[in-house]
């Protein structure tokens, strides 16, 4: 009954958080042209299923926020761009599960999980959109800078907030409590 009433609260817990990263998903703090954006820390709600819950609930937790986001207005041009940007990409946030067990493992988790996602979204960008690069421009650097600025601007700044001892405590206070 034990392992039962775990996987319940760890289904419950990931379906808030897929929730709650859904909704900060919609809050643009400042939107790109074509379609990317820096949102209010969308992807802490999401890797905060792997941190708390371990990889395979992690993963399985971003790859339901990606099809939320793709039910929500997802735009697809390629079935290997739909594997890519919304399956892959946001799956890859749960692979801050990798670091579900270390004492300290709430920023590493959220670096790799966004740096997961990154990779996946740039491979996308270089191979279905290096057309909107500006004439001239490597499609590589233009696919790497502009998923920098739509996710490595969303990282560092919530790198900056997770730094903050009192907040950092208190994710690490919610781990213990949902143990």
């Amino acid at each position: 009954m034990s392992k039962s009433n775990n996987n319940l609260k760890s289904l419950a817990l990931c379906s808030v958080l897929v929730g709650l990263a859904a909704a900060l998903g919609m809050i643009k703090l400042l939107h790109l042209p074509y379609g990317g954006s820096i949102t209010l820390l969308s992807m802490l709600a999401c890797t905060l299923c792997g941190y708390y819950c371990g990889l395979a609930k992690g993963l399985t937790a971003g790859l339901a926020l990606g099809l939320l986001n793709l039910f929500l207005g997802g735009y697809v041009i390629h079935p290997v761009q739909l594997i890519l940007d919304y399956f892959l990409a946001f799956g890859a946030l749960g692979l801050s599960g990798l670091t579900h067990n270390w004492k300290n493992g709430l920023i590493p988790g959220y670096i790799i999980g966004v740096m997961g996602r990154f990779i996946c979204s740039f491979l996308s960008g270089y191979i279905f959109f290096a057309s909107y690069a500006p004439e001239g421009m490597n499609p590589i650097i233009y696919s790497f800078v502009y998923n920098f600025i739509c996710f490595g601007v969303e990282a560092i700044i919530t790198v900056i907030i997770l730094s903050i001892p009192a907040v950092n405590n208190f994710f690490k206070r919610t781990k213990e409590q949902l143990a």
